[in-house]
């Protein structure tokens, strides 16, 4: 007759104290999984083999959970029965000691707020034993701070989340809360449900940028990423005051904030970036930046942003700027430091998943940017689609919105397509994937002198108001300074005398407007 086995009651390594345990109630549980029916049904979503203390229970346990998941009865027989095809059914005391555990037990009434109180006994243990891991690593003088403080929070958000469990919840509270969503919906002006991106079209199929959705905007090289989400940050947090954090993993937050000034004073970026401004360039520069100073927009550099870094400073964010959205330009840059992963595919899978995870965590839209494989330039009309999704289907399968930037021009280096349509400057915004909604084709204006997307209709707008703004300062100057040499362009051309009116043709690079379109 096989015995069962003692326990090794194992120390701490800190305190020399016994681990949180309660091996008497593991068997209570054990025999009631085995008695009633339903018993295991009613643990199996608080409990794991690891919550068991005794390594006999836990291997009693794991048959339980083998029979469990092959949905086939559990009771005396079938756990002795599955512990010999184990072959472990000698380690825990043979039938006998099964035998035992039923006869202990004469009912399961109490057993969830049993499995409670184990699994309370398992996160004691699993919190002592990460602790002392985290004390060992910081004597190490050879690890990094830094790296550890990270891995250090990564390890306990994973440990709080597996212990969250979410109740069923009735219907009825649920219908008041989209009730109550949407007549807020209807009391906004302008409908929508979500974050005002500034893009109508986009607005009218999105219902602007939803909580808790993780929205991927993909585009192969030289699309216009980067501008596209600095457009829509210019309208969000400078225009309509939302606060948005963007993550810029490829550039500093100087080039960014270059950027931002050329889109927002539609001024050119080699003229940003050189400083050779014109007297009426710099008064737009000077009258339009006062817009941004100000503004609840937040900027953070940091290179090779790993997901723990991310969730630490977006927490923060969310907590101290009550920011509303997110945006990461751009995801392949990332990194999941402290995670043992095999391959780039399995860690840009783990990045994915942990973005839609922290969108939901703070109830904020998320924006990714991506980058596409070469799949599209094979294609004739060079127009993405999802499994052009750079290194992993998990981006396509883990996102709830995915756009594609596709600019005909690009491709065809001309103001027009084969059928004679004009498409200088078009750009479109395809929403490929949309979980709870519609998909189509946003069309945007993409003016590439200042990197910057406008509403299709008011791209032409933007080019005429810089015109109009730039005669108004020069004859204002030359009402008070009759220096025509001032007003020389960098050919020697007299500006004032080749300026258009705003019924002039538009001069070369500047876009000429669709026919439907009036200035």
């Amino acid at each position: 007759m096989a015995k069962k086995p003692e326990i090794k009651q194992i120390l701490t390594d800190t305190t020399g104290k016994l681990p949180p345990r309660d091996t008497e109630l593991e068997e209570i549980i054990l025999g009631a999984c085995m008695l009633e029916k339903d018993a295991y049904m009613n643990v199996c979503d608080l409990l794991v083999a690891d919550s068991f203390y005794d390594p006999v229970n836990k291997k009693i346990f794991e048959a339980i959970t083998t029979l469990g998941l092959n949905q086939r009865p559990i009771d005396m027989m079938t756990v002795t029965e599955q512990l010999r095809r184990d072959g472990t059914l000698e380690e825990v005391g043979g039938a006998v000691h099964i035998a035992e555990l039923t006869a202990r037990v004469y009912s399961s009434a109490n057993i969830e707020f049993h499995a409670g109180i184990v699994a309370q006994k398992y996160l004691a243990r699993r919190l002592i034993s990460f602790a002392a891991n985290v004390e060992t690593k910081a004597y190490d003088e050879s690890n990094d701070i830094e790296e550890l403080l990270q891995e250090t929070e990564s390890q306990l958000f994973d440990i709080s989340q597996n212990q969250l469990k979410r109740e069923v919840t009735q219907i009825d509270p649920v219908i008041n809360t989209a009730l109550e969503q949407i007549q807020n919906a209807a009391n906004n002006e302008s409908g929508l449900s979500g974050l005002d991106t500034g893009y109508r079209d986009l607005d009218k199929i999105t219902s602007g940028w939803q909580n808790s959705d993780l929205i991927i905007i993909a585009a192969r090289p030289a699309m216009g990423k980067t501008a596209f989400v600095l457009s829509m940050a210019k309208n969000m947090a400078i225009d309509n005051n939302i606060p948005i954090a963007i993550f810029t993993l490829e550039m500093s937050n100087v080039q960014l904030i270059k950027r931002l000034i050329s889109n927002v004073a539609s001024l050119e970026g080699e003229k940003i970036k050189s400083g050779r401004l014109t007297p009426e360039e710099e008064d737009r520069l000077n009258s339009r930046i006062r817009t941004v100073y100000g503004a609840p927009l937040y900027l953070d550099e940091t290179p090779g942003l790993s997901i723990s870094e991310l969730r630490t400073k977006a927490r923060r964010l969310v907590r101290e700027k009550d920011v509303r959205m997110i945006m990461i330009d751009y995801l392949q840059l990332m990194n999941a430091t402290g995670l043992k992963l095999g391959s780039r595919e399995q860690e840009v899978s783990t990045i994915s998943r942990s973005l839609k995870a922290l969108a939901k965590e703070l109830d904020i839209p998320i924006i990714a940017l991506s980058q596409l494989n070469r799949s599209t330039e094979s294609r004739e009309d060079k127009r993405p689609v999802l499994s052009d999704l750079r290194e992993s289907g998990a981006i396509e399968q883990d996102a709830d919105i995915v756009c594609f930037i596709h600019r005909p021009e690009y491709y065809t280096r001309a103001a027009q397509d084969g059928e004679g349509n004009n498409i200088k400057g078009l750009a479109y915004l395809i929403v490929a994937k949309h979980r709870s909604g519609g998909v189509g084709d946003v069309k945007l204006h993409f003016i590439s002198k200042y990197a910057k997307f406008e509403n299709w209709e008011e791209g032409y707008d933007v080019m005429q108001q810089t015109l109009s703004e730039n005669k108004k300062t020069i004859e204002s100057r030359m009402n008070h300074d009759t220096n025509v040499e001032d007003y020389m362009d960098d050919t020697g051309v007299n500006f004032i005398s080749n300026f258009p009116s705003m019924s002039s043709p538009l001069p070369d690079g500047l876009m000429a407007p669709p026919d439907d379109v009036p200035f």
